[in-house]
């Protein structure tokens, strides 16, 4: 269901090292699974406001987007330790066409988003021919 292969997982960790993007400093991994016709893509977001979490399809491409604030953002309170990451926090997939993304279904529970993505069941069907 995701389009994804060995040399493009490698790449993702190899890029994840090098540039210590946001995405993977943040904590925001993934599972993804299938259960009879649903696709499912779990996201750990964990201290995310849920009303600030965008999720776009575009060509088969699913993106997250949200943001982490520290608790002491905005206020006059002094960093002494910050070992938790804050900040914006992104995640793309590139989906399979054989899922049904216009009937997508996303839910936030304990800190994971919940991307609920029917699979779309291809119908037989009788062509008619006709003679010109």
């Amino acid at each position: 269901m995701l389009l994804s292969s060995a040399t493009v997982r490698d790449l993702d960790r190899l890029t994840a090292r090098v540039f210590d993007t946001a995405t993977r400093s943040s904590g925001a991994r993934l599972d993804a699974y299938r259960i009879d016709d649903h696709f499912y893509i779990d996201i750990d977001l964990p201290g995310i406001d849920p009303a600030g979490i965008d999720i776009t399809v575009d060509h088969n491409v699913l993106t997250v987007r949200a943001e982490r604030k520290r608790r002491a953002d905005g206020e006059d309170a002094e960093t002494i330790v910050a070992e938790r990451p804050s900040g914006p926090v992104s995640r793309q997939v590139f989906l399979s066409d054989t899922l049904d993304t216009d009937r997508l279904e996303a839910r936030y529970e304990q800190g994971v988003l919940i991307l609920d993505i029917p699979v779309a069941v291809a119908q037989p069907r009788k062509v008619a021919v006709t003679v010109a």
